[in-house]
């Protein structure tokens, strides 16, 4: 644990001493926020044992983000990092990465089936469509199953309003060609309730970035009918459909001196989801209410990727053109049964969801041009190499077991056990002839996996104004499909399990207006898949590595009168306890790449006159290593972002929003590819996603309604 995180934990420690614990006053708690992600359930907050980032839908209507980092990022410890059109990584409890330690949700649903997941995940969701989000950080596994390590990402659907009300809105930047429409409609008759939801957003290609095009169309449409006083059903669809370039990352000298360049001419990402879910909810015993939900997704993503672009020899390069397809259909029954006795409450239930998951991939020749070094065009290299071509299905079933139990064994205490048992199986079938020198991949087989994931945690009472809380808790990943069967033979390996460990604090000062939201942590992972070197030009996945992370998250919210303002930081460190990746490169010890040593941000707002808002937002991004050898860094940025507001008339709103307002050169992402041996050059081995300009976004918006 580095120094600056034991002085800070220690000086929240001595400020605030405990009290006389008391039972709390439920209704009228000073810290008190209403949740469900904590539990799968309403639950109060602070009597939830883990750390909980809550967006309502008062901040998402007046800051009118443009993308989920607008959202995502004002939670101490969350940062999404933005690779373009939608296009992002995360860190939560980890670097910025791409690996599958996240679990997305809309109404505590996963978006994705386990063994596929995509870091761009979040772009199949309308953002236009959710009343709030809520951000479970750490290992949620005993509630969410696979891959919900780092943390779970819930965002809530927004329901129909009581009465009839519309709104349409558009907005436009000076220099990222970007240009969005929403429309949004509701009402209630009697007991069917409908809202619709749609954005439409459209970046040209003429702005600051070369090959930088994206347009994305989304709808929401939800259905809320009470059948009884003690039942009702909710269905809702939602439908995305993702258009854009990957402009890719540039090498150093370009970063320095141009950084609109684009080396990419052609690479894409084409992705069309569509996701439905019928629940109906009802008392089906006394104090007791079940809920039983059917849903089903297709997804299809199509991409020549720029990632994938490389093995340069001359000016001929290699890549790959891929389809990854999923279609679900899922089961997920649930009932929450309140007792009398030490005022508890279980909540247990099962889960199904069954996939089928066709993939098709081809390998490309690619010519780049010498003097700029762009990509210009590409052909399939597959008459040549035979062996570049991947074409199989993997059937996915998990199914699972899930139980928590919460109790109050003594005044102002709240308790919760809970697990989870997983069962996964893989069905895997080649299309093609496996192996051999005609085509590509691994003869057909079933392979199966089960973990079992718990969770105990403890809530204190500290009077009125705060509450401490204590978590331990279990996070697991299985192999992705395309780590067991992405060569020609089959890897070896078993999920990847970690461990949690957390202690909280949430207070509240000024009778409420300012509060305090801070958790300690560590995260250890075990079993890591990491890629192997064998030998030259031979590499396979195993469970070798081992992983910790442990840091401080601090968040205060303050709102009183003309102002407002909040702060939020992660001071962390993460390393690999153990990572050897060839018999002569061990990283062990080494800190992992892409790790800030801090993510921070402060706003502060102020309202002149009714209906006007005006805010200032600081962001810094602490130094890290762009390589696992630890000998090439980035030295991080800060930057300062303005919002402003202004209620014209009744429903009619004119905002602006000034991103990088100091106009800095930075890097959303940067990487090294030196392995820490032999010679360097920074100008083929660094890379960077650069960040945005300057720019000023104006929108108007109207909304009619009835009251």
């Amino acid at each position: 644990m580095n120094k600056k995180l034991l002085v800070l934990a220690a000086a929240i420690t001595v400020a605030y001493p405990c009290a006389q614990a008391q039972q709390p006053d439920q209704t009228d708690h000073a810290i008190d926020t209403v949740v469900v992600s904590g539990s799968r359930a309403l639950s109060w907050l602070s009597e939830t044992p883990q750390a909980i980032g809550v967006i309502n839908a008062k901040t998402l209507e007046r800051d009118k983000p443009k993308t989920m980092g607008d959202i995502l990022n004002r939670i101490a410890g969350v940062y999404w990092n933005d690779l373009g059109n939608e296009q992002h990584s995360m860190s939560i409890r980890q670097p910025i990465g791409t690996n599958a330690v996240y679990q997305y949700l809309e109404d505590g649903i996963p978006i994705r089936p386990l063994g596929v997941f995509n870091h761009n995940s979040l772009n199949e969701m309308n953002m236009a469509g959710a009343s709030g989000v809520e951000v479970v950080k750490g290992a949620a596994s005993s509630l969410y199953g696979s891959n919900a390590v780092g943390g779970a990402v819930n965002f809530l659907t927004a329901g129909a309003s009581a009465t009839p009300t519309a709104s349409v809105g558009v907005r436009r930047d000076n220099v990222g060609g970007y240009t969005r429409y929403d429309t949004a409609a509701s009402d209630t008759w009697g007991p069917l309730g409908l809202r619709f939801s749609h954005y439409s957003s459209r970046r040209s290609r003429d702005n600051w970035q070369e090959y930088s095009y994206g347009d994305k169309d989304s709808f929401s449409l939800r259905a809320d009918y009470a059948l009884s006083p003690t039942s009702q059903l909710r269905a809702t669809i939602v439908h995305t459909d993702l258009d854009a370039a990957m402009t890719g990352s540039l090498f150093e000298n370009d970063y320095r001196r141009n950084p609109g360049k684009s080396l990419n001419t052609f690479t894409y990402r084409k992705d069309r989801t569509t996701r439905m879910n019928l629940a109906w909810e009802g008392q089906t015993t006394a104090n007791g209410t079940s809920t039983i939900t059917v849903f089903t997704r297709k997804n299809d993503h199509g991409q020549l990727p720029a990632y994938s672009i490389g093995s340069c020899v001359g000016m001929l390069c290699k890549g790959v053109i891929n389809n990854n397809h999923v279609d679900s259909l899922g089961l997920d029954v649930k009932h929450q049964q309140e007792f009398a006795w030490l005022r508890s409450r279980l909540i247990a239930g099962v889960y199904v969801d069954k996939s089928d998951n066709p993939f098709v991939s081809d390998n490309l020749s690619i010519v780049r041009d010498a003097a700029t070094g762009r990509y210009l065009r590409y052909s399939l290299a597959n008459a040549s190499n035979p062996q570049g071509v991947r074409d199989y299905q993997t059937d996915i079933l998990n199914t699972a077991v899930f139980a928590q139990w919460e109790f109050s064994p003594l005044p102002g205490t709240r308790v919760v056990l809970g697990g989870r048992s997983d069962a996964i199986r893989y069905d895997y079938h080649n299309q093609l002839a496996p192996g051999g020198s005609v085509n590509y991949g691994a003869p057909d087989e079933s392979r199966s996996f089960s973990h079992v994931s718990p969770k105990l945690g403890a809530t204190y009472a500290i009077g009125h104004a705060g509450s401490a809380y204590a978590n331990v808790s279990q996070g697991f990943t299985p192999p992705e499909v395309s780590q067991l069967y992405g060569k020609t033979g089959i890897a070896n390996l078993q999920p990847s399990v970690y461990n949690n460990y957390e202690l909280g604090l949430r207070w509240a000062f000024l009778q409420g207006r300012l509060k305090l939201d801070t958790a300690l942590y560590r995260l250890d992972g075990r079993d890591t898949i990491v890629s192997y070197t064998v030998s030259p030009g031979n590499s396979e996945n195993r469970n070798a590595g081992r992983t910790r992370s442990e840091g401080l998250e601090l968040g205060l919210n303050y709102d009183s009168g003309p102002f407002d303002a909040r702060f939020a930081t992660a001071i962390a460190r993460h390393r690999y306890l153990r990572y050897q990746v060839s018999s002569t490169l061990d990283y062990s010890g080494r800190a992992m790449p892409q790790a800030p040593r801090d993510i921070t941000s402060f706003e502060v707002g102020y309202k002149p006159v009714a209906g006007a808002r005006i805010a200032l937002e600081a962001v810094h991004q602490g130094r890290y290593w762009m390589n696992n050898a630890n000998t090439v860094e980035y030295k991080g940025h800060a930057l300062l972002n303005m919002r402003a507001s202004y209620q014209i008339a009744r429903g009619l709103e004119a905002w602006a929003q000034v991103r990088n307002l100091m106009d800095k050169r930075y890097a959303d992402s940067a990487s090294s590819s030196y392995a820490g041996t032999g010679s360097y050059a920074a100008n083929t081995q660094n890379q960077y996603t650069p960040g945005a300009p300057r720019s000023v976004m104006l929108g108007l918006s109207y909304t009619y309604s009835a009251l």
